[in-house]
């Protein structure tokens, strides 16, 4: 196998374990148990980081020379997979791990296993020669695209446009989800409801077979979202206005 396919499977298979683990955790049976360590709960994106920039050191020190560039990678993926299953916690820096905001995390890692799978199939539009080059337009596009839609809160639109670009460019124009970052910023309050009304009616025909795939792979939420922490007021400092 190549360095690439081993990050792919250990990114795979560091997840798939990872939630199996923490899913047996919270259900009490096995032998795993929380990782507590002087009253602070260690979470598994703290290994994650220092897997991750050890082995992209270690990558670099190599210079691509087998088999330490297949170790380098191995640990890559694992690191990696490691830090996004608690993207949604880092995002939030709140343990909204069991939460429904937490299965922002599953969706990350969806996303992230479409483009290293795109990547794997020798979607590589900068190797090679100038007959590669010609489609480095089309992919810029690609990219654009499935950004928006992550922008917008369009996350399986995402993970379906990664390997079908109609599926991300026609996302791409669409209204944004109303709670997405896009719509917060961008639309005004008619526009907001449309958005909210559109997402409705969506959910109502097909958000239940969202959910349910949501809850097989991540769990099923047992804890609701936390309040947003409320920004704290600038401290006025003597001698300013």
């Amino acid at each position: 196998m190549t360095p690439f396919a081993l990050l792919f499977v250990s990114f795979l298979v560091t997840f798939v374990a990872t939630r199996a683990i923490t899913r047996m955790i919270r259900a009490g049976v096995g032998p795993f148990r929380n990782n507590v360590s002087g009253g602070v709960h260690i979470h598994h994106a703290v290994p994650g980081i220092v897997l991750t920039l050890a082995s992209a050191y270690l990558s670099v020190a190599v210079g691509g020379r087998r088999p330490w560039a297949d170790v380098a990678a191995v640990l890559i993926g694992s690191g990696s997979s490691l830090i996004l299953d608690e993207f949604a916690l880092i995002l939030h820096l709140q343990d909204v791990y069991w939460s429904p905001e937490g299965q922002l995390s599953v969706r990350i890692v969806a996303l992230t296993l479409s483009v290293l799978g795109l990547v794997l199939l020798g979607l590589n539009p900068l190797a090679g020669g100038t007959g590669h080059l010609a489609v480095v337009p089309a992919a810029l596009v690609h990219v654009g695209a499935l950004l928006i839609c992550v922008r917008k809160g369009k996350y399986s639109t995402a993970v379906l446009g990664a390997f079908l670009p109609p599926v991300a460019w026609i996302g791409a124009v669409r209204l944004a989800r109303p709670t997405s970052a896009w719509s917060r910023k961008r639309y005004d309050a008619a526009r907001r409801a449309r958005a909210q009304a559109r997402a409705d009616g969506l959910d109502a025909r097909f958000g239940h077979w969202g959910l349910g795939l949501a809850d097989l792979v991540a769990g099923r939420p047992s804890a609701p979202n936390p309040p947003a922490t409320p920004s704290a007021a600038p401290e006025h400092r003597p001698g300013e206005g």
